[in-house]
């Protein structure tokens, strides 16, 4: 009995495509391409471009600097607030520390730090170098 699937045996391997390996090309394609499949490099270039732009948008989009500094603040702000109307008996209960108002006070400290730091220095694009 065979350990293979099918009644004769181990499969087929795939007939040759007619696509060539970047091999013989040293990782580039073929001269050919081009004209072969109707792009321009112009056309290509562009398309590069385009990609790049998409690229840098999400990435600004979702800079995690951004995220962290955004939500630090929206939980500050929300925080300071309960510390803003804490009444004496939960300041009491707390030896006498307001700790919501100190603790969303830290909250959106850190929040702004991020968010100044994204403003500071924000992402550019792979192809620019630092100033």
């Amino acid at each position: 009995m065979s350990d293979f699937p099918g009644p004769s045996g181990p499969p087929e391997p795939p007939e040759h495509s007619g696509r060539h390996d970047d091999a013989g090309h040293g990782g580039r394609e073929h001269p050919d391409h081009a004209a072969r499949s109707g792009y321009s490099e112009r056309d290509v270039q562009r398309e590069v471009t385009e990609l790049e732009g998409r690229s840098t948008t999400a990435a600004r989009l979702f800079d995690i600097r951004r995220i962290i500094g955004g939500l630090f603040v929206v939980y500050g702000v929300i925080v300071t607030l309960a510390g803003f109307t804490a009444s004496d008996a939960e300041i009491d209960k707390a030896e006498g520390v307001n700790i919501n108002l100190w603790t969303g006070l830290g909250m959106l400290a850190l929040g702004g730090f991020f968010l100044a730091w994204l403003w500071l220095r924000p992402i550019r694009p792979a192809g620019e170098g630092p100033e």
